[in-house]
C-alpha cells in the first residue's frame, strides 16, 4: 500500500484538489501535525474522521516514522501538514525516507505551496530558485545563509515570522530586490515588492537596527533576489531593460518598476530616465 503525500490549503479552503479530497476520504490512516486543524478541514468537506487521525509532528516524527512506515505496508497512509505541501519546512522527510527504505511506494500529490505561490507572484526570476526555509536565528549557519544571498545570483525563498521580519530585512543588502508575501490566499493577502530597505521602511516604519515590526501579522514568505554584492548595474542597464519591457507591451511605470527590482535601482530614477528619453 502507498504513502500518499497530500497538500492542503494554505489559507483559502477552496484551494484543494479533487484528488486530495479522494485521498483523504479513502486513506486508512491520516498522519497530521495538528489533529484538531485537520479535523476541521475534514469536517468542512464532510469527510468522516472515523478515528483515522494520527498525530505526526516535529516533536514525535523520529519515533513515529518507522511505526507509520510499517503501517503503510498494509494500509494506505495519507500524510498532511497544517497547510501546504508536507516536507516543505514541515514534518514528513523522516516518514518518506522510512517508507522508501521499507520498500513502500511513496506517491506525492500536487497542490498548494506557499513557497511556489510566493515565487510566482514575486516578480523575481524563478529559474534556479533556492528554497531556504526558515533562516537560522543566529550563529554561523545564519551568517553563511546571508552571505550566500549576498553573493549568489539566485532567487531565495524563505519563511519568516512577523516579529523577526524586520531583523531579517535589515541584514540583507539595502539594494537587494525582495518580495514580502503575507497571508497568501487569505482575506488580507499582501505582496510588497521593492528593495530590502524599502520593505524594511514599509513594515517597520524605519530602518533602525533591531526595530520590531509594527502591526504585521500572519504567515510570511520572503523572496530575495540574491547576488546584490556581485551586481554593479548602472542606470544604462536599467533603462535598457525598461525599454525592452515597454516594447513587450508594459506601461512605462510597470517597466520602470520591474527594471528597478532587477537592478536594485530606484524606480523613480529609472522612470524619469525612461520617459525623459
Amino acid at each position: 500500500m502507498p504513502l500518499l503525500v497530500v497538500p492542503t490549503p494554505i489559507g483559502n479552503l477552496e484551494d484543494i484538489t479533487l484528488r486530495a479530497l479522494r485521498a483523504l476520504r479513502e486513506a486508512d490512516v491520516i498522519a497530521c501535525e495538528d489533529t484538531r486543524r485537520t479535523g476541521r478541514l475534514l469536517s468542512h468537506y464532510e469527510i468522516e474522521n472515523g478515528g483515522r487521525l494520527v498525530s505526526y509532528h516535529e516533536h514525535n516524527e523520529a519515533r513515529k516514522a518507522s511505526e507509520l512506515a510499517a503501517r503503510a505496508r498494509g494500509q494506505t497512509v495519507a500524510l498532511v501538514s497544517d497547510a501546504g505541501t508536507p516536507l516543505v519546512s514541515d514534518p514528513g522527510y523522516r516518514l518518506v525516507a522510512a517508507c522508501i527504505e521499507a520498500g513502500v511506494e511513496v506517491e506525492a500529490l500536487p497542490g498548494p505551496s506557499a513557497a511556489l505561490t510566493a515565487l510566482v507572484v514575486s516578480g523575481l526570476p524563478p529559474e534556479g530558485a533556492v528554497l531556504a526555509g526558515f533562516p537560522p536565528r543566529s550563529g554561523g549557519e545564519r551568517t553563511r545563509l546571508f552571505e550566500r544571498m549576498r553573493v549568489e545570483k539566485a532567487t531565495f525563498v524563505l519563511f519568516e515570522s512577523p516579529h523577526r521580519l524586520a531583523a531579517t530585512l535589515g541584514e540583507l543588502p539595502a539594494e537587494a530586490p525582495v518580495a514580502v508575501c503575507r497571508e497568501l490566499t487569505k482575506l488580507h493577502e499582501e505582496v510588497f515588492r521593492g528593495t530590502a530597505q524599502e520593505a524594511l521602511q514599509h513594515f517597520s516604519g524605519g530602518p533602525a537596527e533591531g526595530k520590531e515590526v509594527k502591526e504585521v501579522k500572519g504567515e510570511i514568505v520572503l523572496v530575495v533576489g540574491g547576488g546584490a554584492a556581485a551586481r554593479t548595474p548602472g542606470p544604462e542597464e536599467a533603462i535598457s531593460l525598461a525599454r525592452g519591457y515597454v516594447e513587450e507591451g508594459s506601461s512605462p511605470s510597470k517597466a520602470a518598476a520591474r527594471a528597478a527590482r532587477e537592478t536594485g535601482l530606484k524606480k523613480a530614477d529609472v522612470y524619469d530616465r525612461l520617459v525623459g528619453g
